[in-house]
Parts: structure tokens; sequence; C-alpha cells
């Protein structure tokens, strides 16, 4: 993943201003330390936890005292994490070794590796099934495990590379093909595809939040637009223009507010009035290269990595 770097003064200029409209503001840093890359946030908001996968490690900081407070090491090349808060347990996808980490989210220890399907990246939790399913982003495929006891439920063929997941409230699993421009929809107890949704005019779809009471995917797409979908019939609503190079959309149900995160260094938000409207809120400047995200629904804060000067850490946005 490229980074870029930008100067502290420059970067707390940039934030400060033009946030009015949303009343999002930078709140604070915190500091993670260390170099290398990074990919999805995941929180556990049960245990008031985020996880911040750091490519060898995942760092895990509290998120109400916003101190780091242990890691997972050994998870060569992670992508995601997956948390299944009603079975004390958390998932991990490795991208370099083929492999998904399970360990406790109370000792944060690893308990088992289950191997994947090629380079997975993509990992959700469906708690209508209880299953983790994996997204093979070399393997155009998606590995589905039984989340109490590890074992490997099955391997989905998804004719094509999928990039972004989510768990709906029906016994669906969704995913983009991001070379593909669709979106299919998953029978996640058959484990098979029931839908495969065109997306045009949305290109490279790479992100993805749900609105799940209201059956809406929020997809961001690399051709700079957010598509609103209908989770039922695979409709595009609407489609929003959106910053360069998104890699992370979410929902905010108590407020209705959509984030997306991009990597010129910018979250683009807005409101959805309802269902089938919707209507731009704000830009908030947050670092370039910043391209994940992750939202606290208690708080309805969002957090954005970001590598200043070769200091790795966690900038925090609310109101």
């Amino acid at each position: 993943m490229k980074r870029y770097m930008l100067t502290c003064a420059i970067l707390l200029g940039a934030v400060t201003g033009g946030l009015a409209a949303s009343g999002y503001r930078l709140l604070k840093t915190i500091p993670v330390g260390g170099q290398g890359s990074w990919d999805y946030l995941s929180i556990d908001e049960t245990n008031r936890r985020l996880y911040v996968s750091h490519e060898t490690k995942v760092d895990v900081l509290d998120l109400d005292s916003a101190n780091v407070i242990g890691k997972i090491p050994n998870t060569l090349g992670v992508h995601g994490i997956a948390i299944a808060p009603e079975l004390g347990r958390g998932f991990t996808s490795n991208g370099k070794t083929d492999t998904v980490t399970i360990f406790d989210l109370k000792t944060l220890m690893p308990i088992a590796q289950v191997s994947t399907g090629k380079k997975p990246d993509a990992i959700v939790y469906d708690p209508i099934t209880s299953r983790v399913f994996v997204m093979n982003g070399v393997g155009n495929s998606a590995t589905a495990i039984d989340a109490a006891t590890g074992k490997v439920a099955g391997t989905i063929d998804l004719g094509g590379g999928p990039e972004f997941a989510a768990a709906g409230s029906l016994g669906n699993v969704f995913v983009n093909l991001e070379d593909k421009n669709v979106v299919l929809r998953i029978d996640s107890r058959g484990l098979r595809i029931e839908d495969r949704w065109p997306l045009a005019p949305c290109e490279h779809p790479s992100s993805m939040a749900i609105d799940r009471a209201n059956h809406r995917l929020f997809i961001g797409c690399r051709s700079h637009v957010m598509a609103v979908v209908n989770a039922e019939t695979g409709k595009v609503i609407t489609t929003l223009p959106i910053g360069d190079h998104v890699d992370a959309s979410a929902f905010d149900p108590a407020t209705g507010l959509i984030f997306n995160s991009t990597g010129e260094g910018a979250v683009d938000v807005f409101h959805q009035d309802s269902p089938n409207e919707y209507s731009f809120v704000a830009r908030i400047p947050t670092h370039p290269g910043s391209k994940t995200m992750a939202l606290d629904s208690k708080t309805h804060q969002i957090f954005v990595p970001a590598n200043d000067s070769g200091s790795f850490g966690i900038l925090v946005f609310g109101r």
C-alpha cells in the first residue's frame, strides 16, 4: 500500500479547516508507533477495542482510553479483522501465508490457524450463520469458516477478484468483484451465489457499507462515485461523487451519515434523507494515503490511520 508523507503542521492546518458543515473535527491523534503498511481497521464495540492491521501484526487499542493495549503477532500480510463477540473470538486474514488466525478477544492469544484460498483479504463475520467469510483476492474465491469450531464449512468460486464484503440481516453476505464491476449476493447458509448484480456506472468497486434496516448497500467505486444499491433487488438507486482511491465506507444508523475514506486524503460524507434520497454533507480532510477507516457507532467517531514522517498513528474525528 503506497503511503505519503506530510508534516504535522500541514496536516493539522488542513484538518482544522472546513469541517463546520458536518461538525466533524480532529479530536486527537493516537500514537501507535512502528513502520510498515496498514490495511483495514475493525472495531469490537462490545469490548471497546480497535483492531488495526499493521503488516506483520495487529495493533489493539482501547477505544475509551485511546491507549495501545496489545498486539496479535505473526499475522504476516494481515489485511482484515472480523469479530464474533458472542463467541469471544476474532479472526485475521493473513495475505502472505494464506491463513486465518483465530484469537481470543479477551487475552488476544492465538487459538488456531485455518488454511484459506490464495491471498485472503477482506473478512466478515455473519452472525446469522455463525460463519466467517474470507475473500481470497488472488484465489477468486470465498472460504467459509465455522466461527465456533474453526473448521472450513466450504469454498465458493466467485468468478472474479473480491474486494470488500458485508453481512446482511437475512442470511446473506455481499461482496464486490472489483475486476468485474459487480456485487454478489451469497447465501451464507447454502454457500452459493444467489445473484450477480452489475453496478454501472460504478467501476472498480472497492469498499462497502450496509444499512441492514433499509436493505441498502453503499459501495465506494474507484471511478469516483459512491453507488447506493438496493440489497434486495440489486438496483443501483443513485451515485454520488467522491474522491480518488476510496478503500473504506461506513454507515452510522443513528445519524444517517455515510462516510467514504479516500486515498487522496479526505473522507466524503453523505446523509441518508430517505432510503432512496441522499445529500452531500461535507468533505473531511484527513491525510494523503489514509484510505481506510473504522466507525464507532457508540461515539459516532471515525478512526483513520496515518503515517506522518515515519510515525504511525490513528487520527480520531468526531463532533
